[in-house]
């Protein structure tokens, strides 16, 4: 069984349990990203889709691996994120702002760092 979903990565302009805030342009998506559990191991799907948007980091992704997809498809993981390297930042009122990353992979984990990261519709694959 496999699922896709769709949700961010990433919102901007909200403070992460980092300290860290995200600014609208500061992706630099290389092409194809990794779909990972907890920013580790093997990969668990693909992403299919992602682009930056008004609001955020909108992702699009396949997971295949069946333990992971029943817990995506029942509600049982809805957090996103994603691993970076920082290319450009400034010390805001807020924290850090993060003005341009270089995107290196997007996990689904079980507590996002940014609360509103997370799966907002999920569908099974036919097929």
């Amino acid at each position: 069984m496999s699922v896709r979903f769709a949700g961010y990565a990433a919102v901007f302009d909200v403070v992460d349990r980092g300290g860290d805030v995200l600014r609208r342009g500061a992706f630099r998506v290389p092409g194809a990203v990794p779909l990972l559990w907890q920013h580790g191991g093997d990969p668990v799907g693909a992403v299919e889709w992602i682009e930056e948007d008004d609001k955020g980091l909108r992702v699009i992704g396949r997971v295949e691996a069946p333990m992971l997809a029943r817990l995506v498809r029942d509600g049982g993981v809805t957090g996103l994120s994603f691993g970076y390297r920082v290319r450009e930042s400034r010390r805001g009122p807020r924290g850090r702002e993060l003005l341009q990353v270089a995107l290196v992979e997007v996990s689904l984990v079980a507590s996002p760092m940014q609360r509103l990261a997370r799966v907002h519709a999920v569908e099974p694959v036919r097929g």
